[in-house]
C-alpha cells in the first residue's frame, strides 16, 4: 500500500504509541481501505534464538472465530485413511500421482496433511514443500493417522506457526470485516499459545514486542505489559 491511502491510515493513530490488545486490532481493522477483505495480520517478535533446535516454538492454535479464508488442505493418504480425508472435505487427496503433481509444481493448496505411512513418499518432496513451509510435520498434527479428524480442523480455523530466522512468529487472526468480538477471540487464543509454547531453556523477556496490521496497512503496536490484564 502506498500514497494517499496509507498515509490517510496513518494519520488515524499515532505510530509511536503502545496500544492495549483490542485498542490496536480495533485501530489496524479501521485502516482496511482496499477493495478486498484485508487479512489482519500480527507479528510476535520472541525472545528466542531459532538457530537452537531447543528453542524453535513451533504448532499450532485453533482459531475460535476461524480465519475467514476457504483453506484448500491436500492429503498423502491411500485406502481407508483416503476415504476419510475426502468424506472429511479434504481438496485433493493422493499418493504417488499426488506426489508427481507437487514435484510438477502443482501445489495448489494452503495445508499439506500425510499419514505416517507416506512421508517416506513425501520425505522426497521436502525441497518443494519445505520452502512454502507445506512439509508435514507430526508437531503440528499434520502426520497423523487420522486424517479426517485434522483435515476438519484445519478447514475450522486451525493454524500453523513458527518462528522464522529472526524469532518473529506471524499468524493470520482473520479478517478486518470480523466483529470486534471474533477478532479479540483469535488474538486471545493465539496469545495464550504462544505463551504455553515458551521454550524452556529462552532466557530474558519472551514476548519482545507485537505488531499487527491489515494486509495492505501500517503496523500498529500492542504494550506487552498490557497483556496479562486484558479480557
Amino acid at each position: 500500500m502506498s500514497g494517499k491511502k496509507y498515509t490517510d491510515a496513518l494519520k488515524r493513530y499515532d505510530r509511536e504509541q503502545f496500544y492495549s490488545p483490542s485498542e490496536a486490532l480495533q485501530i489496524a481493522k479501521a485502516t482496511a481501505s482496499a477493495k478486498f477483505d484485508e487479512n489482519l495480520d500480527i507479528v510476535f517478535r520472541l525472545g528466542v534464538d531459532p538457530r537452537k533446535a531447543d528453542q524453535m516454538v513451533r504448532g499450532t492454535v485453533a482459531l475460535p472465530s476461524g480465519t475467514g479464508k476457504d483453506v484448500r488442505v491436500a492429503v498423502f493418504a491411500a485406502g481407508e485413511a483416503a476415504d476419510a480425508a475426502r468424506e472429511a472435505g479434504a481438496d485433493v487427496v493422493g499418493a504417488d500421482d499426488l506426489a508427481a503433481e507437487v514435484e510438477g509444481g502443482k501445489m495448489d493448496f494452503d495445508v499439506a496433511i500425510a499419514t505416517p505411512d507416506m512421508m517416506p513418499l513425501v520425505g522426497r518432496l521436502g525441497r518443494v514443500l519445505g520452502p512454502r513451509g507445506l512439509m508435514p510435520n507430526p508437531k503440528t498434527g499434520t502426520v497423523t493417522t487420522d486424517v479426517g479428524k485434522a483435515v476438519e480442523e484445519f478447514k475450522g480455523g486451525k493454524v500453523e506457526y513458527r518462528t522464522d530466522r529472526y524469532g518473529n512468529v506471524h499468524v493470520q487472526l482473520g479478517k478486518a470485516s470480523f466483529d470486534q468480538d471474533k477478532i479479540d477471540a483469535n488474538f486471545r487464543a493465539v496469545l495464550d499459545e504462544i505463551q504455553r509454547a515458551k521454550p524452556a531453556s529462552a532466557k530474558g523477556r519472551y514476548i519482545k514486542k507485537i505488531t499487527v496490521s491489515t494486509t495492505m496497512g501500517p503496523g500498529v503496536r500492542i504494550d506487552t505489559n498490557r497483556l496479562k490484564g486484558e479480557d
